[in-house]
Formats: C-alpha cells, sequence, structure tokens
C-alpha cells in the first residue's frame, strides 16, 4: 500500500505543479525577461509586452488543464490498488507520459497566440 500512496502523489506531481506554475504565471510574469526561468521562447522574449502575454496565456492554460487532469490522473490509480509494485508502478509510468501531453501542448496554442497579437518584432498587432 505504500508503494501505491507513493505513486498516486508522484502522478499528482505534475497537475499541482501546473496548477501553481500557472496561477503564478497567470497573475504575474517574472519582473525580469531571462533565460533561466518562466515561459521562455524567442517570441515570448522579444519585449516585455510579449513576456508578460506569453505568461498570462500560458497560465491560464496550465492551471486550467492543472485541474482537470487531477481526476483522470487519480482514477486509473484506483483501479491497482492492492495490487503488486508492477502494476501499480506501470500504471504510474502510463498516467506520467500521458500527462506530457496537456503538459506541452500549451506552447503551440500560446505561439500561435504570440504570432496572432504581436508581428516578427514584438509590436502589438492592432
Amino acid at each position: 500500500m505504500g508503494f501505491w500512496i507513493f505513486m498516486c502523489v508522484t502522478v499528482l506531481l505534475i497537475p499541482f505543479l501546473m496548477i501553481i506554475f500557472g496561477g503564478l504565471f497567470s497573475r504575474s510574469a517574472p519582473k525580469e525577461i531571462n533565460s533561466a526561468f518562466g515561459y521562455r521562447t524567442s517570441m515570448s522574449m522579444k519585449n516585455a509586452d510579449t513576456w508578460q502575454f506569453a505568461h498570462h496565456y500560458f497560465g491560464k492554460i496550465w492551471r486550467t488543464l492543472g485541474w482537470i487532469l487531477i481526476i483522470p490522473s487519480v482514477i486509473p490509480m484506483l483501479f491497482v490498488i492492492g495490487k503488486g509494485n508492477d502494476p501499480v508502478g506501470n500504471m504510474g509510468l502510463i498516467i506520467t507520459f500521458l500527462q506530457l501531453i496537456p503538459l506541452i501542448l500549451p506552447i503551440f496554442f500560446t505561439e500561435k497566440a504570440l504570432r496572432a497579437h504581436f508581428d516578427r518584432n514584438g509590436n502589438r498587432i492592432f
């Protein structure tokens, strides 16, 4: 049962981190444009306006997807309660790999939104 609890906590790490960082990013971007922390793409780092827009947009998506991911992350784990370490570990691995899709997919939507709102130089399109 201890390994099952460990795996449940592990599969909830990605959704909870998405909720936490999504909430932080949607409220405010890191103060300065940097290459160490935040939503860092060439388009988002053009200027302060693109930096703020990208973090707000990306943060809202990540926070929402994080909340949505909680239930589909826990339900499959309920099917392996009381099973051996192999089925529990395999289920946790499958869930974690599937969580990578909503973890990464918002990058494409954010980049599309950046290109819809800003030109190549980072100037807002009105």
